[in-house]
């Protein structure tokens, strides 16, 4: 069965300070989005779907379309503010900023027939996280079972500051709920701050962490539409000031017991932008990697 990689890439990083998608990372001006795509090929995905604004159509066309649309089946879904569900279009104008990660996974479900793997575009992933995702999906018949690829926090924590993750918490392989935090390393540890305002606590450092690379069946699609219009069943301002985020949905969902979230922990080096300063240190990181032979010099020679 064929296989799409789903690549969320409308966002803006203000931590980083520009389009973190666009920022050259590889010897010979590779994107991180490259990486992603040259390690979802070799793990046996034929399509790849960009979620992008479509002020950012062009730049994409122009670097990472020409360069992979001789590789893999490239398409496009665009995540618009006026893209909203039921009577409630009137609030695009007083919103600035698209709807959350939910909205943008939407995006793309015309545009995929069968399972899919959900990706940040601005998040280096690494070459078992797909084959690992690729494996799942392929020994999973299950339409309601799902997998989070994770990584022990301290593989993905800054050196510069906090981070947000989710943090996640297991009976073996099994997802009971997921905790999204502002995470900093202190004394050895993991200080987690939920984002809802909850109670901090500490984890390990080896402590599993979601960065929203997730395995789906075209099944989660419905779960999708239903969570996003029920979105806008708020109030106005309750719209206004939130987002309708991926993990918040998975908790529901996992709580209803409606669906099962596997954990599967990769062992690739995970590498990330939050800050500016992180840039280079990726560079370094993937120059690594280079010189260990895991990724030519050129990618798509």
């Amino acid at each position: 069965m064929s296989k799409t990689l789903v690549v969320m890439a409308a966002g803006i990083g203000s931590r980083f300070g520009g389009i973190k998608q666009m920022a050259e990372v590889g010897p010979n001006g590779e994107f991180i989005i490259d990486y992603s795509v040259y390690d979802a090929l070799r793990a046996g995905f034929s399509k790849v779907v960009f979620i992008i604004r479509k002020e950012l159509f062009e730049a994409f066309k122009e670097t990472i379309g020409k360069r992979l649309e001789d590789k893999i089946e490239v398409k496009y879904a665009f995540q618009e503010i006026t893209d909203i569900r039921g009577d409630k279009r009137y609030l695009a104008e007083k919103r600035e900023k698209p709807w959350g990660t939910v909205q943008a996974v939407l995006c793309s479900k015309d545009l995929v027939s069968g399972d899919f793997v959900v990706i940040n575009a601005d998040d280096f992933y690494g070459y078992d996280s797909y084959i690992k995702a690729s494996e799942f999906l392929d020994s999973n018949k299950d339409e309601n079972v799902y997998a989070s690829i994770n990584f022990p926090f301290i593989v993905t924590a800054s050196k510069h500051g906090s981070v947000k993750r989710a943090v996640c918490f297991s009976d073996n392989d099994k997802i009971l709920k997921l905790v999204e935090s502002k995470i900093e390393l202190k004394d050895g540890k993991a200080l987690c701050e939920p984002l809802n305002g909850e109670e901090s606590f500490w984890v390990e450092e080896s402590h599993p962490v979601a960065v929203n690379m997730f395995a789906f069946k075209n099944k989660f699609y419905d779960y999708l539409e239903e969570y996003f219009d029920n979105y806008f069943r708020q109030d106005d301002n309750e719209i206004l000031k939130g987002e309708s985020l991926l993990p918040d949905l998975i908790k529901e969902k996992l709580e209803k017991k409606e669906i099962v979230l596997k954990s599967v922990v990769s062992n690739s080096k995970w590498l990330g932008i939050t800050y500016k300063e992180d840039l280079e240190e990726l560079k370094r990181n993937i120059n690594e990697l280079i010189e260990r032979g895991e990724y030519p010099k050129k990618l798509w020679e």
